[in-house]
């Protein structure tokens, strides 16, 4: 190949072209920049802390299956927590949490008397501490008011089929004892129609209904154990409980002069106010051989009402005993004396709870115990004394306890035992 110029020795070249001109800006120092005086960045203010982890939620399952023991508040705190938060969103786990409170509820029965005795007295004096009753329940018709509410809730507590236990009724007439079998259920169908007796006196119904003519509490019972088509139920329990809720109502509202009102049991009367102690003092021997059918632990009565009991035997005895004295079944009198003089008396000294002295005139009931006069002791428990009056326990098995005058401590307590009946 030639050269330029057709020289053969020269090595041909391409032609040079020159490169662009560089423009007037290429010419200045690009790695010079300005002194620019920057303002400082603010402070920047510190991050929130990053939120808690959500709680560990436990399944539908597992708080479902927690619904029970919340209902009895049962569970923990957590537990409970995340119940609650889970009823808020689950319907039917909270209408299900409605039926296991309302079941809850029936659970919480009225209470037995397994209890302490004195809890419903305990009870009761601290509320009528704080604020006592408008229209206090008369102090002679208190141990009516709490007999009947101890046999009511002794009744609450059995069984229906217990309704129809066999009891057996016991009393002393003359010289011996005797008895009449009926069921539960007829026991207080026969507290019910004496309890009539009271009713009537005030003014109120007669269980009996208007056309009854009985006045004596064995005429009353009879008629109405023979008078119903069927045995008694546990059915006669709602009237028998309304008509003592009504007594202790109308004494209370019916001001002092109800207490001297004429109570008639046919053959002796009573002023009212002994004759709501007796009705207590009944309703506690039936509520025990109720309680002594059905095999159920039952107390006797307060200390106070125990004392209230006695004593109204007590000041009954001198009357007895002259009736037995009429009958021929006590000795003759030995030493009358006028109306209210001391005579010959008989110490009775009863022990325990709700105990005293009484001296118990022998010749006249009108002639005033005396312990000047005292002829004889006896000395025997309170509920022993009771279970006497009863005509439960025999007079000549009575008295642990006995000095003197041997035939005026067997008519006393012969005399004791004929208080008794149906």
């Amino acid at each position: 190949m030639n050269g330029a110029n057709g020289d053969p020795d020269e090595v041909a070249r391409a032609p040079w072209i020159p490169g662009p001109r560089p423009a007037a800006d290429d010419h200045a120092d690009l790695t010079r920049r300005p002194e620019v005086t920057a303002p400082e960045p603010a402070e920047e203010p510190a991050p929130p802390p990053p939120p808690p982890p959500p709680p560990d939620v436990p399944p539908h399952s597992v708080l479902k299956s927690l619904l029970g023991a919340w209902a009895l508040s049962a569970c923990s705190a957590e537990e409970t927590q995340a119940v609650e938060d889970h009823l808020t969103v689950c319907a039917p786990c909270a209408d299900e949490a409605l039926r296991l409170r309302d079941a809850v509820g029936l659970l919480h029965s009225e209470r037995d008397l397994d209890l302490d005795p004195l809890l419903r007295s305990r009870v009761l004096e601290n509320c009528l501490g704080r604020r006592p009753a408008r229209i206090p329940v008369p102090a002679w018709a208190t141990s009516y008011d709490a007999e009947t509410a101890r046999l009511d809730a002794l009744l609450r507590d059995i069984g229906e089929s217990e309704w129809h236990a066999p009891v057996r009724l016991k009393w002393f007439e003359g010289e011996r004892p005797v008895s009449r079998k009926t069921t539960v259920a007829g026991v207080i169908g026969h507290l019910l129609t004496v309890d009539g007796l009271v009713s009537t006196a005030l003014g109120l119904d007669d269980p009996l209904g208007p056309s009854a003519t009985e006045v004596s509490p064995t005429e009353r019972t009879e008629t109405y154990w023979q008078g119903s088509y069927h045995p008694p139920t546990r059915g006669v329990r709602e009237p028998w409980r309304e008509q003592s809720h009504t007594l202790i109502r109308t004494v209370s509202f019916a001001g002092r002069g109800v207490a001297d009102l004429t109570v008639t049991y046919g053959d002796f009367a009573l002023p009212m106010r002994d004759s709501l102690l007796e009705r207590a003092f009944e309703c506690w021997v039936h509520a025990d051989d109720i309680a002594n059918a059905v095999a159920y632990p039952y107390e006797p009565p307060s200390g106070a009402h125990l004392h209230g009991m006695i004593d109204l035997a007590a000041r009954l005895l001198p009357a007895a005993l002259a009736d037995r004295r009429r009958a021929g079944l006590a000795s003759p009198p030995r030493h009358l004396v006028t109306a209210g003089a001391p005579g010959r008396s008989l110490h009775l000294e009863v022990e325990g709870s709700g105990g005293g002295h009484w001296y118990i005139a022998l010749d006249s009931p009108a002639a005033l115990g005396s312990p000047d006069h005292a002829v004889a002791q006896v000395a025997m428990d309170g509920v022993e004394f009771c279970q006497l009056v009863a005509g439960h326990v025999p007079p000549e098995e009575a008295a642990a306890g006995q000095d003197g005058d041997r035939e005026a401590i067997r008519d006393v307590l012969f005399a004791a035992a004929s208080l008794s009946r149906l």
